[in-house]
């Protein structure tokens, strides 16, 4: 790796998995587990009828993506593999993304984009290529920009965890 990291990874923002029946999902996440239902999202052009749940609270809490393929024939294959993605909340995500494709970092199309929770995010592609070769070894990988009061929340937690 060249050059210092210009950005830092937080922590989880979220987490997505994905089944051909979202109501068994949300039987199991939100009525056994108890995680708190918080908007629905729907998206032709990516194949996703998804519920967002939130597991915690305020800025550190981890959101749930319940997803169900619209159609499960065409991609992307939103239940498939079950554990879809994970996200991670990034505090520089267009410095992020830069450094990472100048060491090789594949993404998937569309870069850096509005989400369904109304972040910018991008993805890292779960498999490296010739042109790209460093993919995220199976899984995919959301990088979520982190609003200020995630920032904040966290650099504040940084803060205690060094004066103790």
């Amino acid at each position: 790796m060249t050059g210092a990291r210009p950005f830092k990874v937080l922590g989880v923002q979220q987490i997505a998995v994905g089944a051909l029946d979202k109501q068994a999902l949300r039987r199991f996440w939100v009525d056994t587990l108890g995680l708190s239902f918080v908007s629905s999202y729907r998206s032709e052009k990516e194949n996703v009828d998804e519920d967002i749940c939130a597991a915690g609270r305020g800025p550190l809490k981890v959101e749930v993506d319940l997803m169900q393929p619209i159609d499960a024939d065409k991609r992307p294959r939103v239940h498939d593999p079950a554990l879809n993605h994970v996200g991670l909340w990034i505090d520089d995500l267009a410095a992020a993304v830069a450094w990472l494709e100048e060491q090789g970092v594949r993404f998937t199309p569309g870069g850096i984009r509005k989400g369904a929770a109304g972040y910018d995010v991008c993805f890292v592609h779960p498999k490296g290529n010739d042109a790209a070769p460093i993919g995220a070894q199976g899984v995919l990988v959301e990088l979520v920009q982190a609003p200020p009061e995630v920032r904040e929340a966290f650099a504040t937690i940084e803060r205690a965890s060094r004066s103790e």
